[in-house]
Protein backbone atom coordinates (compact mmCIF):
# COMPACT_ATOMS: atom_id res chain seq x y z
CA UNK A 1 0.00 0.00 0.00
CA UNK A 2 2.97 2.29 0.56
CA UNK A 3 3.56 2.81 -3.18
CA UNK A 4 -0.01 4.08 -3.66
CA UNK A 5 0.13 6.22 -0.54
CA UNK A 6 3.22 7.97 -1.86
CA UNK A 7 1.64 8.51 -5.28
CA UNK A 8 -1.62 9.75 -3.79
CA UNK A 9 0.27 12.23 -1.61
CA UNK A 10 2.20 13.51 -4.64
CA UNK A 11 -0.95 13.86 -6.75
CA UNK A 12 -2.84 15.65 -3.96
CA UNK A 13 0.10 17.91 -3.14
CA UNK A 14 0.58 18.84 -6.81
CA UNK A 15 -3.03 19.97 -7.18
CA UNK A 16 -2.98 21.91 -3.91
CA UNK A 17 0.33 23.53 -4.87
CA UNK A 18 -1.03 24.70 -8.22
CA UNK A 19 -4.26 25.95 -6.62
CA UNK A 20 -2.38 27.70 -3.83
CA UNK A 21 -0.05 29.38 -6.32
CA UNK A 22 -2.82 30.58 -8.62
CA UNK A 23 -5.28 31.60 -5.91
CA UNK A 24 -2.59 33.43 -3.91
CA UNK A 25 -1.66 35.39 -7.03
CA UNK A 26 -5.33 36.20 -7.61
CA UNK A 27 -5.53 37.40 -4.02
CA UNK A 28 -2.46 39.55 -4.55
CA UNK A 29 -4.02 41.06 -7.66
CA UNK A 30 -7.33 41.76 -5.90
CA UNK A 31 -5.48 43.34 -2.96
CA UNK A 32 -3.68 45.63 -5.40
CA UNK A 33 -6.89 46.43 -7.31
CA UNK A 34 -9.11 47.10 -4.29
CA UNK A 35 -6.70 48.49 -1.70
CA UNK A 36 -3.74 49.69 -3.74
CA UNK A 37 -1.33 47.25 -2.12
CA UNK A 38 1.98 47.31 -3.99
CA UNK A 39 3.45 43.81 -3.97
CA UNK A 40 6.68 42.80 -5.65
CA UNK A 41 7.03 39.43 -7.40
CA UNK A 42 10.60 39.57 -8.63
CA UNK A 43 10.73 35.95 -9.77
CA UNK A 44 8.33 36.67 -12.65
CA UNK A 45 9.77 40.03 -13.69
CA UNK A 46 11.29 38.45 -16.78
CA UNK A 47 7.75 37.84 -18.11
CA UNK A 48 7.23 41.61 -18.33
CA UNK A 49 9.04 41.66 -21.66
CA UNK A 50 6.07 39.86 -23.21
CA UNK A 51 3.93 43.00 -22.95
CA UNK A 52 4.31 46.62 -23.89
CA UNK A 53 2.79 48.90 -21.29
CA UNK A 54 -0.29 50.96 -22.29
CA UNK A 55 -0.54 49.16 -25.63
CA UNK A 56 -3.70 47.56 -26.98
CA UNK A 57 -2.33 44.15 -26.01
CA UNK A 58 -1.73 45.49 -22.49
CA UNK A 59 -5.41 46.39 -22.06
CA UNK A 60 -6.46 43.15 -23.71
CA UNK A 61 -4.43 41.17 -21.20
CA UNK A 62 -5.82 43.12 -18.25
CA UNK A 63 -9.38 42.57 -19.48
CA UNK A 64 -8.78 38.85 -19.92
CA UNK A 65 -7.17 38.64 -16.48
CA UNK A 66 -10.15 40.33 -14.82
CA UNK A 67 -12.59 38.02 -16.61
CA UNK A 68 -10.57 34.96 -15.65
CA UNK A 69 -10.42 35.91 -11.97
CA UNK A 70 -14.13 36.74 -11.84
CA UNK A 71 -14.96 33.41 -13.49
CA UNK A 72 -12.71 31.47 -11.09
CA UNK A 73 -14.20 33.12 -8.01
CA UNK A 74 -17.77 32.66 -9.24
CA UNK A 75 -17.35 29.01 -10.22
CA UNK A 76 -15.70 28.26 -6.85
CA UNK A 77 -18.53 29.91 -4.87
CA UNK A 78 -21.22 28.30 -7.05
CA UNK A 79 -19.72 24.82 -6.68
CA UNK A 80 -19.45 25.23 -2.91
CA UNK A 81 -23.08 26.34 -2.69
CA UNK A 82 -24.28 23.53 -4.98
CA UNK A 83 -22.37 20.94 -3.00
CA UNK A 84 -23.79 22.20 0.28
CA UNK A 85 -27.39 22.14 -0.95
CA UNK A 86 -27.12 18.81 -2.75
CA UNK A 87 -25.31 17.18 0.18
CA UNK A 88 -28.04 18.17 2.60
CA UNK A 89 -30.77 16.95 0.26
CA UNK A 90 -28.96 13.72 -0.48
CA UNK A 91 -28.26 12.99 3.19
CA UNK A 92 -31.90 13.61 4.09
CA UNK A 93 -33.00 11.29 1.29
CA UNK A 94 -30.57 8.58 2.41
CA UNK A 95 -31.63 8.83 6.05
CA UNK A 96 -35.30 8.52 5.03
CA UNK A 97 -34.49 5.15 3.41
CA UNK A 98 -32.64 3.81 6.45
CA UNK A 99 -33.52 0.28 7.59
CA UNK A 100 -32.80 0.38 11.31
CA UNK A 101 -33.01 -3.32 12.11
CA UNK A 102 -30.75 -4.36 9.24
CA UNK A 103 -28.35 -1.51 10.01
CA UNK A 104 -28.02 -2.71 13.62
CA UNK A 105 -27.53 -6.28 12.43
CA UNK A 106 -24.77 -5.37 9.96
CA UNK A 107 -22.98 -3.28 12.60
CA UNK A 108 -23.28 -6.12 15.08
CA UNK A 109 -22.05 -8.78 12.63
CA UNK A 110 -19.22 -6.87 10.90
CA UNK A 111 -18.21 -4.42 13.65
CA UNK A 112 -17.11 -1.40 11.57
CA UNK A 113 -14.56 0.77 13.39
CA UNK A 114 -16.80 3.68 14.39
CA UNK A 115 -20.28 2.26 13.65
CA UNK A 116 -20.89 5.03 11.11
CA UNK A 117 -22.69 2.77 8.68
CA UNK A 118 -26.29 2.54 7.54
CA UNK A 119 -28.31 0.23 5.33
CA UNK A 120 -30.91 1.76 3.02
CA UNK A 121 -33.92 0.14 1.39
CA UNK A 122 -32.99 0.13 -2.30
CA UNK A 123 -33.12 -2.67 -4.86
CA UNK A 124 -30.01 -1.49 -6.74
CA UNK A 125 -26.62 -2.74 -5.53
CA UNK A 126 -24.91 0.26 -3.99
CA UNK A 127 -21.96 0.85 -1.68
CA UNK A 128 -20.45 4.29 -1.13
CA UNK A 129 -19.14 6.70 1.47
CA UNK A 130 -20.75 10.11 1.86
CA UNK A 131 -20.10 13.20 3.93
CA UNK A 132 -17.11 15.45 4.68
CA UNK A 133 -17.00 16.13 8.42
CA UNK A 134 -18.32 12.75 9.52
CA UNK A 135 -18.18 10.29 6.58
CA UNK A 136 -20.89 7.62 6.56
CA UNK A 137 -20.78 4.25 4.82
CA UNK A 138 -24.01 3.47 2.94
CA UNK A 139 -25.02 -0.03 1.81
CA UNK A 140 -28.20 -0.97 -0.01
CA UNK A 141 -30.43 -3.96 0.70
CA UNK A 142 -29.92 -4.99 -2.93
CA UNK A 143 -26.18 -5.22 -2.32
CA UNK A 144 -26.58 -7.22 0.89
CA UNK A 145 -28.90 -9.70 -0.81
CA UNK A 146 -26.47 -10.19 -3.69
CA UNK A 147 -23.22 -10.73 -1.74
CA UNK A 148 -22.19 -13.49 0.61
CA UNK A 149 -20.56 -12.79 4.00
CA UNK A 150 -16.94 -12.68 2.79
CA UNK A 151 -17.80 -10.46 -0.16
CA UNK A 152 -19.80 -8.04 1.98
CA UNK A 153 -16.98 -7.87 4.51
CA UNK A 154 -14.56 -6.90 1.73
CA UNK A 155 -16.90 -4.17 0.50
CA UNK A 156 -17.30 -2.77 4.02
CA UNK A 157 -13.53 -2.72 4.56
CA UNK A 158 -13.07 -1.04 1.18
CA UNK A 159 -15.48 1.73 2.13
CA UNK A 160 -13.97 1.93 5.61
CA UNK A 161 -10.70 2.99 4.01
CA UNK A 162 -12.46 5.78 2.10
CA UNK A 163 -14.16 6.78 5.33
CA UNK A 164 -10.96 6.90 7.41
CA UNK A 165 -9.00 8.59 4.62
CA UNK A 166 -11.73 11.21 4.08
CA UNK A 167 -11.62 10.58 0.35
CA UNK A 168 -15.01 12.22 -0.19
CA UNK A 169 -13.60 15.54 0.97
CA UNK A 170 -10.31 15.18 -0.89
CA UNK A 171 -11.99 14.21 -4.16
CA UNK A 172 -14.41 17.14 -3.87
CA UNK A 173 -11.52 19.56 -3.34
CA UNK A 174 -9.64 18.14 -6.33
CA UNK A 175 -12.78 18.30 -8.45
CA UNK A 176 -13.37 21.91 -7.41
CA UNK A 177 -9.79 22.83 -8.30
CA UNK A 178 -10.02 21.10 -11.69
CA UNK A 179 -13.26 22.94 -12.53
CA UNK A 180 -12.16 26.36 -11.27
CA UNK A 181 -8.68 26.12 -12.82
CA UNK A 182 -9.79 24.39 -16.02
CA UNK A 183 -7.15 26.29 -17.97
CA UNK A 184 -4.39 24.26 -16.24
CA UNK A 185 -4.64 20.63 -17.54
CA UNK A 186 -2.63 19.22 -14.64
CA UNK A 187 -5.51 19.92 -12.25
CA UNK A 188 -7.83 17.65 -14.24
CA UNK A 189 -5.14 14.96 -14.33
CA UNK A 190 -4.68 15.07 -10.54
CA UNK A 191 -8.43 14.83 -9.98
CA UNK A 192 -8.92 11.85 -12.28
CA UNK A 193 -5.87 9.96 -11.06
CA UNK A 194 -6.47 10.53 -7.37
CA UNK A 195 -9.84 8.81 -7.80
CA UNK A 196 -8.12 5.79 -9.37
CA UNK A 197 -5.35 5.66 -6.78
CA UNK A 198 -7.80 5.96 -3.88
CA UNK A 199 -9.74 2.96 -5.19
CA UNK A 200 -6.57 0.89 -5.53
CA UNK A 201 -5.55 1.83 -1.98
CA UNK A 202 -8.99 0.92 -0.65
CA UNK A 203 -8.79 -2.46 -2.41
CA UNK A 204 -5.38 -3.18 -0.90
CA UNK A 205 -6.70 -2.22 2.53
CA UNK A 206 -9.71 -4.53 2.13
CA UNK A 207 -7.44 -7.42 1.07
CA UNK A 208 -5.16 -6.80 4.04
CA UNK A 209 -8.08 -6.71 6.50
CA UNK A 210 -9.87 -9.79 5.11
CA UNK A 211 -6.69 -11.74 4.39
CA UNK A 212 -7.65 -12.72 0.85
CA UNK A 213 -8.37 -11.32 -2.61
CA UNK A 214 -11.25 -13.76 -3.14
CA UNK A 215 -13.99 -11.82 -1.34
CA UNK A 216 -13.07 -8.51 -2.94
CA UNK A 217 -12.64 -9.97 -6.44
CA UNK A 218 -15.90 -11.90 -6.29
CA UNK A 219 -17.83 -8.86 -5.01
CA UNK A 220 -16.35 -6.66 -7.73
CA UNK A 221 -17.27 -9.11 -10.48
CA UNK A 222 -20.83 -9.43 -9.18
CA UNK A 223 -21.22 -5.66 -9.10
CA UNK A 224 -19.83 -5.32 -12.62
CA UNK A 225 -22.29 -7.93 -13.83
CA UNK A 226 -25.10 -6.14 -12.01
CA UNK A 227 -24.16 -2.76 -13.52
CA UNK A 228 -24.19 -4.18 -17.04
CA UNK A 229 -27.47 -6.03 -16.60
CA UNK A 230 -29.96 -5.01 -19.25
CA UNK A 231 -32.44 -3.74 -16.67
CA UNK A 232 -29.88 -1.91 -14.58
CA UNK A 233 -30.15 1.85 -14.22
CA UNK A 234 -27.32 4.30 -13.53
CA UNK A 235 -26.85 4.69 -9.79
CA UNK A 236 -24.23 6.02 -7.42
CA UNK A 237 -22.03 3.02 -6.67
CA UNK A 238 -18.64 4.08 -5.37
CA UNK A 239 -17.41 0.53 -4.98
CA UNK A 240 -17.88 -0.23 -8.70
CA UNK A 241 -16.70 3.01 -10.24
CA UNK A 242 -14.85 3.91 -13.43
CA UNK A 243 -11.44 2.67 -12.19
CA UNK A 244 -12.60 -0.95 -12.41
CA UNK A 245 -10.06 -1.94 -15.10
CA UNK A 246 -7.13 -0.85 -12.92
CA UNK A 247 -8.62 -2.62 -9.93
CA UNK A 248 -9.07 -5.90 -11.79
CA UNK A 249 -5.51 -5.64 -13.06
CA UNK A 250 -4.25 -5.19 -9.51
CA UNK A 251 -6.22 -8.23 -8.34
CA UNK A 252 -4.78 -10.40 -11.13
CA UNK A 253 -1.19 -9.20 -10.66
CA UNK A 254 -0.73 -7.32 -7.35
CA UNK A 255 3.02 -6.85 -7.92
CA UNK A 256 2.68 -5.17 -11.29
CA UNK A 257 3.15 -1.43 -11.25
CA UNK A 258 0.10 0.33 -12.72
CA UNK A 259 1.28 3.56 -14.36
CA UNK A 260 -0.47 6.78 -13.59
CA UNK A 261 0.46 8.38 -16.90
CA UNK A 262 1.15 12.08 -17.21
CA UNK A 263 1.32 13.33 -20.78
CA UNK A 264 4.13 15.67 -21.75
CA UNK A 265 1.65 17.92 -23.54
CA UNK A 266 -0.31 18.38 -20.30
CA UNK A 267 2.85 19.38 -18.43
CA UNK A 268 3.99 21.83 -21.10
CA UNK A 269 0.59 23.51 -21.42
CA UNK A 270 0.19 23.77 -17.64
CA UNK A 271 3.63 25.34 -17.17
CA UNK A 272 3.06 27.74 -20.05
CA UNK A 273 -0.35 28.81 -18.71
CA UNK A 274 1.06 29.28 -15.19
CA UNK A 275 3.89 31.45 -16.49
CA UNK A 276 1.51 33.44 -18.66
CA UNK A 277 -0.88 33.92 -15.76
CA UNK A 278 1.90 35.00 -13.41
CA UNK A 279 3.24 37.44 -16.00
CA UNK A 280 -0.22 39.02 -16.35
CA UNK A 281 -0.41 39.42 -12.57
CA UNK A 282 3.03 41.07 -12.50
CA UNK A 283 1.97 43.37 -15.35
CA UNK A 284 -1.20 44.32 -13.51
CA UNK A 285 0.37 45.16 -10.15
CA UNK A 286 3.54 46.82 -11.38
Amino acid sequence: MMRWQRKSSIVLALSLLIAGLVWSQMGMYLAHLMFGVNLQVNFFKFCMSLFKEKSFYYFLVITFLNALIVYTILITLIKFAQQYVLSRRFRNKIMSLRVRTLTDQIIRDYKPQNNKLIVIDHKQSMAFTMGFRSPLIVLSTGLIEMLDRHELEAVIEHEAFHQNNRDSLKIFILQLISQALWFIPLTKWTYQNYKIISELMADEYAIMKTGSELGLGSALLKLIKSCFHENATPVLAHFADGSVNYRLQQLVDPQKNIPVKLETTSIVISIYVLLLFMSMIVLAVT
